[in-house]
């Protein structure tokens, strides 16, 4: 099917979080897969020149924003089996960030037209909107409004995902008609409307064909005003078109086998090259080259909902453990200070860099022992499982996809270390456990790490279920996979179904009744040779007598019973009083003496080899009727 993927930032090309790791390689697997995939995002000054040589200009036009018709320019970058469209207007994206600017809320609301608008430039049908965070909150809404206009848009279903519900994009109500084009009806029916104020992402969670988040767990946490930030009432109403799904990591990216960003290559089975990292990490942030030290790592920003305000309560428990600690990242003054000063008083053992570096956090990762994570809420968190992926241990809290992803250390399969409580004591105790762990047992280190290097977080399971969610919601069906195809189940199955149909009407009557089923399967095989001599005279005077007596269903056995008139008479009477699955029995065994009922028991093994042998016997005279028993035994052999 074809997927447009639309986010405000996207890896490699430019990142300040976890959503560019998603929108970068989310849609590269789905690509894989065989969709058709086209991936939106802004152009913005940050991305660099190799990235813009490749680039060619596809169209512009003047999108239609509120009052406002500003300059709209699309370019494409083509990467594999991915289509990259970078959305162009200088006087919105051409600035030193991404976000904080106080025309956010115009910025997104424009790229958000955009996206809404390029299919139809494109002459190309997106299946599914794949739209992500508040930034995006708008193309839901927007396609409310342009799916009957734009002929490209009808049929296309739109997909929401949070990714950090934090984030709201909440503004003044003066924005809804001057801002963002939209009739007041949407704030008088609710679907904007949050306590007198605009909030972007309510809207989409109302307006979307399905909503996602990023780990199940995150999805169950929503419900509670702690996690929700006040939409929990807004995420209840919409649990039934709601689902978690566990965020993947691309392998191929975040790989210690190739060496990329460290000092020596290693992997599962052989971590002889994760001492070489570990020593050279050390020399590039000065910390004391021990190899018998453990090292304690935070690659995160510096926020409290990040946790780290328990580190900087906790600093100095922690250092009072035979370890080393090194934090890098930005964030909240407070906590940058505290660790300022935690590296003063701590040389060779403490250390601060107050950056973001993406060579260096690949250096932390490849050479760190212990990998801590204390988030007092965490949507997925992708930092955890490239830790893992590196064979360095995380100690994190049970919320989100922490939970989801850290097996905790006791537990079958464990690959870290949890604690529960937003309490620092809770976590310098389990962290005394993972250092004690590490000094004290080499090998049940080993194993730790082991099962963390090998524990699967691809792509390949969460892509299907997002697959599943954009074919539940089109309609469209799942295509064969050709390996189901070829399986010869199916070509089996007729042929151990057939004997079935017959066995179960075989099994519930007798003896008598069995040996009437196979002389009433001869009768309409014969029908052709019958027709030769009486037969068809019969058929007028009996057949009357039995429809009025007997079912509609016997009306043609008699054709083949009428040389004994006489006996038919009386027979009827001694059979009224077997059961109702016998209703078809009487008038073919009612020539037949009461001595013969055992006899069909011979006969019942071969039901189908029976049923020409009582066209030879019919011809017979009337006194040889009950003949037909004795006599199919001998033509048998």
């Amino acid at each position: 099917m074809n997927i447009l993927f639309a986010a405000s930032e996207v890896a490699p090309f430019i990142k300040t979080g976890g959503l560019a790791d998603v929108a970068g390689s989310l849609p590269q697997k789905l690509a894989d897969m065989g969709h058709d995939v086209k991936v939106i995002l802004p152009l913005y000054e940050g991305i660099s020149q190799q990235y813009r040589d490749k680039m060619r200009f596809l169209f512009h036009w003047n999108c239609r924003l509120a009052w406002r018709t500003p300059y709209c320019g699309v370019f494409e970058l083509r990467e594999g089996n991915i289509s990259y469209l970078f959305v162009d207007n200088e006087y919105y994206f051409k600035r030193a960030e991404i976000y904080g600017h106080y025309d956010d809320g115009e910025r997104f609301a424009f790229f958000s037209r955009a996206v809404i608008e390029t299919p139809a430039h494109l002459d190309w049908h997106p299946d599914i909107l794949h739209c992500n965070d508040w930034e995006t909150a708008l193309v839901p809404i927007y396609l409310l409004e342009e799916r009957e206009r734009i002929w490209q848009l009808r049929g296309t279903k739109s997909v929401y995902t949070i990714h950090n519900i934090e984030y709201q994009g909440r503004y003044g109500d003066q924005i809804i008609q001057d801002l963002l084009g939209l009739h007041p009806g949407y704030m008088n029916e609710h679907m904007l409307a949050f306590h007198g104020d605009v909030n972007l992402m309510k809207g989409a969670i109302y307006a979307a064909d399905y909503v996602t988040t990023v780990s199940p767990t995150y999805a169950n946490e929503l419900q509670y005003p702690f996690y929700a930030h006040g939409l929990e009432g807004v995420v209840a109403d919409n649990r039934w078109k709601m689902r978690g799904i566990l965020n993947g990591l691309d392998v191929g990216l975040y790989d210690p086998a190739n060496g990329a960003g460290l000092a020596a290559p290693f992997t599962a089975d052989d971590l002889s090259g994760k001492a070489a990292c570990k020593r050279a990490l050390q020399q590039a942030v000065g910390l004391r080259e021990d190899p018998n030290v453990p090292i304690i790592a935070c690659v995160s920003r510096l926020v409290k909902h990040k946790g780290f305000e328990l580190v900087a309560d906790a600093i100095h428990d922690i250092m009072g453990m035979n370890v080393q600690m090194v934090v890098l990242g930005t964030g909240e003054w407070n906590f940058e200070e505290a660790f300022r000063q935690a590296q003063a008083q701590y040389p060779g053992r403490f250390a601060a860099r107050l950056q973001y570096s993406a060579a260096l956090s690949t250096a932390i990762y490849g050479g760190a022992d212990i990998f801590l994570m204390p988030s007092l809420a965490e949507p997925c968190g992708l930092s955890q499982l490239i830790a893992m992926r590196y064979g360095t241990i995380p100690v994190v809290r049970e919320t989100g996809g922490l939970r989801d992803t850290v097996i905790p250390h006791g537990v079958f399969g464990d690959t870290g270390f949890t604690f529960a409580n937003i309490n620092a004591r809770d976590m310098v105790w389990v962290l005394g456990e993972a250092v004690g762990l590490y000094h004290n047992d080499k090998e049940g280190w080993r194993v730790l790490q082991h099962n963390a290097m090998t524990k699967d977080f691809s792509w390949n399971s969460p892509a299907r279920e997002y697959e599943d969610v954009y074919y539940q919601i089109t309609g469209i069906p799942r295509p064969i996979e050709p390996s189901l195809e070829a399986a010869p189940v199916p070509a089996a199955e007729p042929s151990v179904q057939a004997e079935p149909e017959a066995d179960p009407i075989q099994e519930k009557k007798p003896a008598a009744v069995k040996k009437a089923a196979v002389k009433k399967a001869a009768p309409k095989a014969e029908k052709k040779p019958a027709a030769k001599k009486s037969a068809p005279k019969a058929e007028k005077k009996s057949a009357p007598k039995k429809a009025a007596a007997k079912t509609k269903a016997e009306t043609p056995a008699p054709a083949k019973e009428t040389p004994a008139p006489k006996a038919e008479a009386s027979a009827p009477v001694k059979e009224t009083t077997a059961p109702k699955a016998e209703a078809p029995a009487p008038a073919k065994e009612s020539p037949a003496p009461k001595a013969e009922t055992p006899a069909p028991a011979k006969e019942t093994p071969a039901p189908k080899a029976e049923a020409p042998a009582p066209a030879k016997e019919t011809p017979a005279p009337k006194a040889e009727a009950p003949a037909p028993a004795k006599e199919t035994p001998k033509s048998r052999t």
